[in-house]
């Protein structure tokens, strides 16, 4: 019998973008289970509260049996350990995101070798896309909502 394939897509999701979404979606196929770990990241001044986020991922993701929401704090790959998954997602929109990420990962395989980070190129389409500035429109009472998946515009509208 064949181990199941668990991946971990990792980041804060402050919020969760159309970005991150098409990236979910291009991982789906490749795994058994994808867990969302919402981390805490102390050098980002964050637009929502841990549980918020949750809730919105959640709401975003209802429908699809493959995804489950977790909160984490400390390594990512500890966080892999705990949960028997072996692939971190991640998601790359230029080289310099390729850059920062390829770092990243070779740390974590160094860390724990049994953890390996999957790329998924981001669709053209959301290249701009970018949770800091989504944060500083949504302070500024703009209009994200061409940005953010459906269900979030919904959330925030309060329904």
């Amino acid at each position: 019998m064949s181990k199941k394939r668990i991946a971990v897509f990792p980041g804060s999701f402050d919020p969760i973008t159309k970005g991150h979404q098409a990236i979910l979606r291009k991982a789906l196929p490749l795994f058994d289970e994808i867990i969302i770990a919402v981390g805490s990241n102390s050098a980002k001044q964050n637009l929502f509260s841990i549980a918020e986020r949750l809730k919105q991922i959640q709401n975003v993701f209802k429908n699809e049996l493959k995804v489950s929401v977790k909160s984490f704090e400390g390594l990512t790959v500890d966080f892999c350990k705990k949960h028997h998954s072996n692939f971190i997602i991640r998601g790359l929109r230029d080289g310099k995101d390729f850059e920062y990420e390829k770092s990243i990962a070779i740390m974590n395989n160094q860390i724990e070798k049994s953890v390996e980070t999957v790329f998924f190129m981001t669709d053209s389409e959301y290249l701009a896309i970018n949770s800091v500035i989504i944060r500083d429109i949504l302070r500024n009472g703009g209009d994200a909502s061409q940005f953010l998946p459906n269900e979030l515009n919904d959330f925030l509208k309060g329904a």
